[in-house]
């Protein structure tokens, strides 16, 4: 720490009283034999002695109430029922499941079902026996999933339809703008 600093610690201390008996007669004696330190003293006192004398201003009674006020003559935006296209969120909500539905039929059709009428029993869980579904889904390549052409052909199709989503949202929007 400067010895600046140090010296205008020590010397607020000492003014608000939090100094120790053995602190308060050293201040006292630095400020009877040093100038600067008498300087430093008498204008932390004088800003001691103005914070002392103002008074805290209050706010009115009716502060709350005259910024509600003030916050009411500006125009708040409207709430998002009223620009919010409902077709708009529809569509989206159409193409995800459009999406997932896809997915979910083209897995389907990965699945090799002829090796899933087994003739293992059905066991109930624990038991040592493993059903032929079982054995069947831990064989199952889940690699050509995701690798396949038709995938990459569906995620086109899908990229695209977006895409168009997209570009007509912006066309709409922008003829509302004008």
């Amino acid at each position: 720490m400067n010895t600046h600093e140090q010296m205008e610690t020590r010397l607020w201390d000492y003014i608000d009283g939090l100094s120790s008996p053995a602190e308060r007669s050293a201040i006292e004696e630095l400020v009877a034999a040093n100038i600067e330190w008498q300087q430093k003293y008498r204008e932390l006192l004088g800003v001691h002695q103005l914070m002392n004398s103002t008074e805290l201003e209050a706010p009115s009674m009716r502060f709350t109430k005259n910024v509600m006020e003030e916050i009411a003559r500006y125009h708040v935006a409207p709430a998002t029922k009223t620009y919010i296209n409902k077709n708009i969120i529809r569509a989206i909500g159409a193409f995800f499941l459009t999406l997932i539905a896809g997915f979910l039929i083209y897995c389907l059709g990965q699945f090799k079902w002829s090796l899933a009428t087994g003739n293992s029993p059905i066991t109930l869980p624990g038991s040592s026996t493993l059903t032929s579904y079982t054995d069947t889904l831990n064989k199952f390549n889940w690699a050509k999933v995701f690798s396949g052409p038709y995938t990459s052909i569906f995620l086109l199709v899908i990229v695209v339809m977006g895409l168009m989503l997209l570009d007509m949202y912006l066309r709409r929007k922008k003829e509302q703008a004008s």
